[in-house]
């Protein structure tokens, strides 16, 4: 059995229970070097045997999977392994092998920049939404999911692997809202060493440049970093529910 485990984004606690639990018992640990911090591999047992799959390519994961097809093994992937997590591919060269496999989902680090900046991304009258997208480099997008059309929908949004364009992105973003509009970088988030930067479309890619950051960051967009809102139904005391009478 192979399990895609979410290993979190960065901070090794973030990692599910259950995800904990099952690479405690891995025979083999394929995690990708680049993103998921080693102190993982603390927690597998002691004759663990682990390969770094930043140096791999798809063939070489799954000629490992094939050799060892008997074992458990875990592979392990930055945040939730569903998002940008390049698993279809994997999971299709499985099904034509005949090995059984389970997605043990994580936390991604949208919800983890989120945390760090402390804002929420849906407020009642700013917006019901979220978008995660990225912008287009050697790996093209959908002609309709440019970033420019999808900022004009004006809900918030979580920009992922394009913080080495963000003179690119801020010049979409520019065109699709139409406007000034808040915007944060959070660089390694939830790691020891994560920064957060706060702005607006004006100034936000001289704030990172002079900050040096250049990888490992989400970009954040929308109203929801700065404004005023409505506060939620679910707690308010003239609203009744199934759980709850309204208050007089």
């Amino acid at each position: 059995m192979i399990y895609f485990i979410g290993a979190g984004p960065g901070d090794v606690d973030l990692i599910t229970v259950k995800g904990r639990d099952i690479l405690a018992k891995a025979d083999i640990v394929i995690y990708a070097g680049s993103l998921v911090s080693k102190d993982h591999l603390d927690f597998c047992k002691e004759n663990v045997v682990t390969y770094n799959s930043a140096s791999m390519t798809l063939d070489e994961v799954i000629e490992v999977v094939k050799e060892n097809k008997d074992k458990i093994i875990v592979r392990l992937h930055t945040g939730d392994p569903a998002i940008y997590g390049a698993i279809k591919e994997q999971m299709d060269e499985l099904d034509k092998l005949g090995v059984k496999y389970k997605v043990i989902p994580g936390v991604s680090s949208f919800t983890a920049a989120a945390s760090v900046i402390k804002k929420e991304f849906t407020l009642p009258s700013v917006t019901q939404t979220v978008i995660l997208t990225r912008v287009e480099g050697r790996t093209p997008v959908p002609e309709n999911e440019d970033l420019e059309n999808l900022a004009s929908i004006g809900a918030s949004m979580a920009i992922f692997l394009s913080i080495s364009m963000i003179d690119k992105v801020v010049a979409k973003l520019r065109k699709g809202y139409g406007r000034n509009v808040p915007i944060a970088v959070v660089e390694r988030a939830t790691w020891n060493d994560e920064r957060a930067i706060i702005g607006t479309l004006d100034d936000i890619a001289e704030k990172i440049k002079e900050a040096g950051i250049k990888k490992c960051a989400q970009i954040l967009v929308g109203d929801f970093i700065n404004c005023d809102y409505e506060k939620s139904l679910l707690y308010d005391k003239s609203f009744s529910h199934m759980f709850r009478d309204a208050k007089k």
